[in-house]
């Protein structure tokens, strides 16, 4: 008897090995391929990303730069908030700003890929269905949107989960965690907050009383930076309509650029999902995590330390959670739909972007027309009704990148950026480069209050104006954009 079993066992082996392995190495494809939108295009086409480079570039220079000098202040502040900033001081020095700020974007889904395959071999020591369908989780709203910082502490924070797992039972494991927490906290608060419920929520699983709300004690320390109010804002908000709104953020936790596309790819993610639920296939180790970011997504204000969107980016981290929790052997074909799922919805990225970029160049080209250290009142044109998220809504910062303008998309909310306005006389920073309309409104800029303090306008929309101000010279155009000089410019006051 022992002599006839002995061969099935050996099959039965090799078959998990080869199950193992094929999981693995499609999730390090995966995480190679989620870069592919970045390498493509001519730059990130993300819609944060523009001022996010004006930042840096003012943070690395307003001190030696005289035009900088004179429209910006920047001051560092320890918060919960620095992780691109970080990273492009050291990397600008190798390969200039705007390179090591393309890096650093590069970065964010290939470490979200890799967390992602890390924490599926520590919980398992599988890649499987549930880790792979967490994929089409990565190119998030809150990674088109330019949230670098989050992103990013998202990653990380996925690696951390994994080491929490892989040391269960060291002594050792709190003098590892202790500086771990702070490194996930620097990069993003709300990283960290995340990182605290996984671990609370893979302890609760495993002990299921009162002890699992100390288990993460070594998590704790980042509150005493925030206690002591280390560049935090303490303003919180949920804005109005807020059950419309957050219904909204519920069936938008897949937008990416095609309605149609990012509802289907939801239902599919969620019919999955309950199906693993009906059959027990959620591993609690990584489900009670879920549902608290679910939770978390639902109760939270939209608005938290300054910052806008709170509550939006943890619905898609939800659903990542949610998948990585599904704990459900299937065969190879099982593995190559979920893998489909992020793939289509990544070529579909992929080229949106390289258009946007060719479309972005060719409005950049504006930038040849504007002199050093000039004063550029950027006008976006946007529907109050769009899917998509609008890539060009901060491309005027690049006259601050490029030409050291003072320009009206940069993000200098005092508290809340370490970057600021010299001159506080007027609001000229982000939002005031927005022009919202609904379909059949025209657009009417000779009340376009940045014009008045500006040189020159530059206009971004699909829609053009009926009116300019009294006297402006279009210099540049393109199918979606315009560069005038303004008739009287502008003059410091």
């Amino acid at each position: 008897m022992h002599g006839s079993a002995q061969p099935e066992i050996s099959e039965k082996a090799r078959f998990q090995f080869r199950h193992r392995s094929d999981g693995l190495w499609l999730g390090l494809a995966l995480s190679l391929l989620a870069c592919l939108p970045v390498l493509v295009a001519s730059s990130p086409q993300m819609t944060d990303y523009p001022s996010h480079l004006a930042g840096f570039r003012i943070m690395l220079e307003h001190a030696s730069d005289p035009w900088l000098a004179r429209y910006y202040d920047f001051a560092w502040h320890w918060t919960g908030n620095l992780g691109a900033e970080l990273l492009v001081v050291p990397l600008a020095a190798l390969f200039g700003i705007e390179s090591a700020s393309r890096l650093v974007v590069v970065l964010i889904p290939l470490l979200t890929g890799l967390g992602i395959v890390t924490v599926a071999k520590a919980l398992r020591g599988y890649v499987s269905l549930g880790a792979v369908l967490a994929f089409s989780m990565i190119w998030s709203p809150s990674l088109l949107l330019g949230f670098l910082n989050f992103s990013l502490s998202l990653a990380l924070a996925l690696f951390a989960f994994a080491g929490w797992v892989k040391l269960e039972g060291r002594a050792w494991r709190p003098l590892v965690f202790i500086p771990a927490s702070f490194v996930v906290w620097i990069c993003h608060v709300s990283g960290w907050g995340v990182l605290g419920i996984m671990v609370f929520g893979y302890e609760w699983h495993r002990r299921r009383d009162w002890t699992a709300f100390l288990a993460p004690w070594p998590l704790i320390f980042p509150m005493v930076p925030m206690l002591l109010g280390m560049g935090s804002n303490t303003k919180m908000g949920y804005g109005h309509y807020v059950l419309s709104y957050k219904w909204m953020i519920l069936y938008k936790s897949m937008r990416s650029h095609f309605q149609t596309l990012d509802i289907a790819s939801l239902i599919a993610v969620v019919a999955v999902l309950v199906w693993a639920l009906w059959k027990r296939r959620i591993d609690g180790r990584l489900g009670w995590a879920a549902l608290l970011v679910f939770g978390l997504t639902l109760a939270m204000p939209r608005n938290i330390f300054g910052g806008d969107y709170a509550d939006y980016r943890l619905a898609t981290t939800a659903l990542l959670l949610a998948c990585l929790a599904i704990d459900w052997r299937v065969p190879r074909w099982g593995l190559a739909l979920a893998a489909a799922l992020f793939l289509g919805r990544l070529a579909v990225t992929t080229g949106v972007w390289y258009q946007d970029g060719q479309t972005s160049q060719r409005m950049l080209g504006a930038l040849d027309y504007v002199p050093e250290g000039a004063r550029v009142a950027t006008a976006v044109a946007i529907p109050r009704q769009q899917w998509r998220f609008g890539p060009f809504e901060h491309l005027g910062s690049y006259a601050v990148v490029r030409n050291s303008a003072k320009e009206n998309s940069n993000f200098a909310l005092p508290d809340v950026h370490m970057l600021s306005m010299r001159d506080t006389r007027f609001w000229f920073a982000d939002p005031m480069q927005r022009v919202m309309y609904s379909p059949g409104q025209k657009i009417d800029l000779r009340k376009f209050r940045p014009a008045r303090h500006a040189d020159y306008l530059w206009f971004i929309g699909t829609v053009h104006p009926v009116a300019l101000p009294d006297g402006a010279r279009v210099l540049y155009a393109t199918p979606n954009s315009f560069l005038a000089r303004l008739a009287n410019p502008a003059q410091e006051r």
